[in-house]
């Protein structure tokens, strides 16, 4: 699947070496933490694209998560995740366009990534098919988006939406089982995101 739109690895390593990375909470998320800590099956595929520094996959990986892969288009972060968890496995560190990388996952999480896409020529609507095709018939979307208005200006990130804005583009895809504002956010987020639960529609439309 093309998207002339997404930005490439240069965009986002400059991000990394002028250390221009508001996102990265230098930490798992809290409202993420709680939601892995409730999790059984250890034995099931969780992707978690541009993931930057990669907390969420290393606390699922420390957590015994041993099928946790991480993605991300620039290789700065990916560095900085080896470094921090050598241990974990070289094959499931992907760098690459998350647009265009193979499998199925039973879980995908979401932190940050969704608004890293310029609101423009079809690309959340992408976004949400692209994740709708990379999980299996049971798996599930989960994660935090920031709750805040897209200012218009698309050379400004975040680029958020409100609550309305995500379920619009959801439920074509994917029945809503949580979409509400965080209660445990981490600090500087409170008010300012959504924690989702979604799960894979079998029928779309």
């Amino acid at each position: 699947m093309e998207n002339k739109s997404y930005d490439g690895a240069l965009y986002w390593s400059q991000r990394y070496v002028d250390q221009r990375k508001g996102w990265d909470l230098g930490t798992v998320s809290e409202p993420l933490r709680v939601y892995i800590d409730q999790l059984g099956d250890r034995n099931q595929r969780i992707l978690v694209p541009g993931a930057g520094n990669g907390y969420e996959a290393e606390y699922l990986y420390r957590a015994g998560f041993t099928q946790t892969y991480i993605l991300d288009i620039s290789t700065l972060p990916l560095e900085n995740f080896r470094k921090r968890v050598p241990d974990f496995p070289a094959d499931q560190i992907i760098h690459g366009d998350f647009f265009l990388i193979k499998g199925q996952f039973d879980l995908i999480l979401e932190q940050t990534f969704f608004c890293s896409f310029p609101p423009i020529e079809g690309n959340r609507e992408r976004y949400v098919q692209r994740m709708h095709e990379l999980l299996k018939p049971q798996g599930k979307l989960v994660g935090l988006w920031f709750n805040i208005p897209f200012s218009g200006d698309l050379a400004k990130r975040p680029f958020g939406a409100n609550k309305n804005e995500y379920l619009t583009l959801f439920t074509s895809c994917f029945e809503v089982k949580v979409f509400e504002e965080a209660y445990n956010s981490s600090t500087g987020r409170v008010g300012h995101e959504l924690f989702g639960i979604l799960a894979k529609k079998l029928e779309t439309g």
